[in-house]
Order: C-alpha cells, then structure tokens, then sequence
C-alpha cells in the first residue's frame, strides 16, 4: 500500500502539480502581455478614483421618468499624479435609465481627466467606482471554495482565471481585429475545455474522454448552428449592442458568424459540466469493475447522461431567459400572442441558441460514453467480455 501511495505521488500527483503550475504562470504571463488590439480612438487620458464633495443638480431637468441635463461635482482625486486636487467635474444624463447615474456627497467615482501640459483641463464622471467590492467578492468566493473543495477549488480558480486571461487577450481583441469568429471561438474553446478538464479531473483518461466527449458536442453545435440559422433569416445584429460596434468605427465585421459563435460559447459551460460527470462516472465504474464489457461500460456512460441531461437543457433555458426577461415581460404587457413573440427576430435568436444549445448537450453525453467506452476498456485478445482481470492488471489500472 504504501508502495502504490508513492508510486502515485511520485508519478500522477507531480505530474498535476507540474500542469497546475505551467496554468499558473501562463496566467500571469497572459495578465502582462500587452493587449494585442489597440483602438485607434483611444484617448490619452488618466482614469482614477475620486471622492464626490459636492453635486449641484440645478441643471438636471426631469421628463417623466427620466432626466436630462448635467449634474455639476466638486471631487477630490484619490489616485494618480493629481492626487489630493479638488476639481470641478461634470456628469451628463442622456435620459436612458440603464446608462444614467446619479452622484451624491460622499460616494467614490470613476473620473476620467484630460490633461494638457500636466494640467488638468476637464473632469468627467464616469461611474461608481465598485472595483473595491467586486475584489472582495471575488477573493470571498475564492476562500469559500479553497475552503470547501481545497486543492481541487484552487484548480477551478485557476480555471476560470485562465478563461477570463483567454476571453480578454484573444477571443475580443481577435474579434475586433477582423479573425473569422467560428475558428476563433472553436479554437479558444477546445483549449479551455482541455485545461479546464486537466485542471478539475488532473492529467488522467478522465480529463481525456471528458475534452474529447465535450468537443465533439460543440462541434455539433457549431454544424447545427450553421445549417440552421439561414432558415431562421436572422442578423447577427440581434446580439445586445452588436450595432453599436459597427457605428463605432468597425462596419467589416461579420455580426452573423458572430452571432453563431456566440451560440456554443455559451453552451460549451454546461457541455463541460456534462462531459467530466459522464467521464468520471465511467472511470470510477471502471474502478470498481475493471472485468465490465466495453459494451457494458458506454450503457453505463448512457444511464448517467440521461440523468443529467434533462437538468442540463433546463438549466440552459434559463441561463439564456434570464437574458431577455425584460423583453419577455415587455411583449406580454403589451398584450403580444406568445406565438407571435416567439415568431420576433429577438425571441427567435433566442429559441435558436436554446435549441441548437440543448442538441449540443443532450449529444455530448452518448459521444462521451462511446469515446469512454474506447479509452476505459482496453482491448483484450482473446479473453472473453466479462471475464474477471488479475488482480495485477487491476492494480496497474488504478494507479493509471
């Protein structure tokens, strides 16, 4: 026994802590790399924090529910080569209630200053500042599940830094730059699948056939999305301010394959999530049973995937509904037929990324365990399925 506790220590447990730590300082390595896509309207302009002395709301004119005008500050900057300067800002409302913000005494903003010779010549309130309280929310929710999974929470943290890192330095920046959005996102998704299931299931069969099992879910998503969104006759401009990026200066971007990237970006989550939990069930089976059929082994692949499935699609519905609810209550309040409002480009893009979404899940499950069922059980020359393996060769699997 304490022969095997080595053997695995020495042999697995190295191995995952040596992957864990290339994740890590590739991280790092990816949080300085400068950004690959520079805007040509960027402003040269400093962004510190500041405190709000004093609001003048005498120009700020009210229409119904909404107001107009500017909000006159007095702030203190908090940060920055001005720190400690008192200075006049301004903050314009331009009557929509979801960009709009209101300052008082004593709140901390988000300024923006446009200097000339060092001088400071206008200040611009922003926003709230909430950088400080996202930092403690996120470093609560990292204590919380260190605390609770331990090694294996560190490795999730790292998991989704590194989504974050690849998110921010590629998929945007690539998009932006013109890259075809289906390869990139395909590409940028293959890869998170892999480390994010080495990182959860360590370097292991486990990790193998959950990549393999998940990737070829989305590759279904993505031939599905592509033969169907023609018949739907949608534009990719139905993606929440994809317009805005054309007015913005970039009109040769392709909204369309955009949008359909976006469709198994936001289902390859929960296609992970299926895949590692056939996976690990399977390996954990073989465990267990190592004498079970290849047969055998992909109907009990089977059995766990219809366990999950049905949760799954469900839990992909409301991700996205939970995305338009106000559209929903929108359409209902106005007395809109729900046949009708599923008939709308918006509600259709919507039921096109659930539907093609929910094939890309319920396949992912089948593809696992036909892909488990190959890699758990080897082939065995001449030995009847079902007969029992020595118990050497089961030891051997186990500290596989």
């Amino acid at each position: 026994m304490l022969q095997k506790f080595k053997h695995r220590f020495s042999v697995r447990n190295r191995g995952d802590f040596l992957f864990v730590s290339i994740v890590f300082i590739l991280c790092i390595l990816l949080a300085w790399m400068p950004d690959l896509f520079k805007s040509p309207y960027a402003q040269d302009v400093e962004r510190v924090r500041a405190e709000v002395i004093a609001v003048d709301d005498s120009t700020i004119q009210q229409f119904g529910m909404v107001k107009t005008g500017e909000q006159g500050l007095t702030v203190r900057i908090l940060e920055g080569q001005h720190q400690g300067e008192v200075l006049p800002a301004t903050n314009t409302l331009l009557g929509k209630m979801d960009m709009d913000k209101l300052f008082a005494a004593g709140d901390t903003a988000f300024v923006v200053l446009n200097t000339l010779g060092g001088q400071v010549v206008a200040t611009t309130a922003y926003d709230h500042y909430r950088l400080d309280i996202e930092a403690i929310l996120f470093l609560l929710f990292i204590a919380l599940l260190v605390g609770f999974a331990g090694w294996t929470g560190v490795r999730a943290i790292l998991s989704f830094v590194f989504a974050v890192l690849m998110v921010w330095k590629f998929l945007i920046p690539g998009l932006l730059m013109g890259w075809d959005p289906i390869l990139l996102a395909f590409v940028i998704v293959a890869l998170l699948t892999a480390v994010t299931m080495a990182l959860v299931a360590g370097l292991s069969r486990a990790a193998l056939v959950a990549t393999l099992g998940s990737l070829l879910g989305v590759l279904l998503t993505v031939a599905l999305a592509q033969v169907l969104f023609p018949p739907f006759h949608l534009h990719g401009a139905v993606l929440p301010y994809s317009e805005t990026i054309l007015y913005s200066g970039y009109p040769d971007l392709n909204l369309d394959r955009i949008f359909l990237a976006a469709i198994f970006i936001g289902a390859s989550g929960a296609v992970m999530d299926l895949a590692i939990d056939v996976s690990a069930s399977m390996n954990e089976v073989m465990r267990k049973r190592p004498d079970l059929s290849r047969k055998e082994a992909i109907f009990s692949g089977f059995a766990v995937g219809r366990a999950m499935t049905s949760t799954m699609v469900t839990t992909l519905l409301m991700a996205y509904v939970a995305g338009y609810i106000a559209l929903l209550m929108v359409y209902i309040a106005q007395g809109i037929p729900p046949l009708q409002a599923l008939n709308t480009n918006l509600i259709s893009a919507e039921v096109l990324k659930t539907l093609v979404g929910s094939f890309g899940l319920v396949t992912v499950a089948p593809f696992t365990a036909l892909v488990g069922g190959l890699i758990y059980v080897p082939f065995r020359k001449g030995q009847p399925s079902g007969q029992a393996i020595p118990a050497d060769l089961v030891e051997q699997s186990e500290l596989e």
